[in-house]
């Protein structure tokens, strides 16, 4: 599959970048979307952020109902020129290219977010929930998934000079999860496993120690 090859591709020439080591498989996919649900006589706004190949998009894009709308924001170019060569006649969509950091987003209903938060340090991690979890309307919801054990190896193979940024950043993300998390799931049937975190806002924004 061509994606899989450009995946693969990427992630040995970016690895920090890409993030996941492999796509998201369907189990994590529809975990990841479990709350992209139809609302009749009302038009959803979902964004997802970090699509990658667009393993996960697909399952988005088949929930849509005909007024509905869906962003990606995707820093790969080449992941962009996948994406609009299978999505681009489809005018519910819009693609942006770059750092989700660098565009100013609307407000949405439902955002999925598969951005490698692993290799982010802590005012990073920080900027990127405020701005997302501040783009929700009222009822809205992020999610977003992290490996299982995938904390603890980047701990355990980062080199000393780097060790307390990388704990600085995965306590700042330990904090947000504890403050704005309503559901978590553990998908076995991912290769690796992972677990989806779905997120709610509260009134206060979130920064790192």
């Amino acid at each position: 599959m061509p994606e899989v090859t450009l995946f693969l591709r990427e992630y040995a020439r970016t690895s920090r970048e890409v993030g996941a080591i492999a796509p998201s498989g369907p189990r994590l996919g529809r975990a990841l979307t479990r709350y992209v649900i139809p609302s009749p006589g009302s038009a959803r706004a979902v964004l997802e952020v970090g699509p990658g190949t667009g393993a996960v998009t697909r399952h988005i894009a088949g929930s849509l109902g005909r007024h509905d709308t869906l962003d990606l924001v995707e820093a790969n170019p080449r992941f962009v020129d996948l994406l609009q060569g299978a999505y681009g006649s489809d005018p519910r969509l819009q693609f942006r290219t770059g750092l989700v950091q660098d565009h100013d987003l609307g407000s949405y209903d439902t955002i999925v977010c598969g951005l490698p938060f692993a290799n982010f340090d802590a005012p990073t991690t920080a900027d990127i929930f405020d701005r997302l979890l501040g783009a929700l309307r009222p009822g809205g919801t992020l999610s977003f998934f992290g490996y299982v054990g995938g904390a603890r190896m980047r701990r355990t193979f980062t080199k000393r000079a780097g060790r307390e940024h990388v704990l600085d950043g995965q306590n700042t993300l330990r904090r947000i999860l504890e403050r704005h998390t309503f559901r978590t799931e553990l998908v076995l049937g991912n290769l690796p496993p992972a677990r989806v975190h779905h997120l709610a806002p509260v009134s206060a924004p979130v920064h790192p120690v």
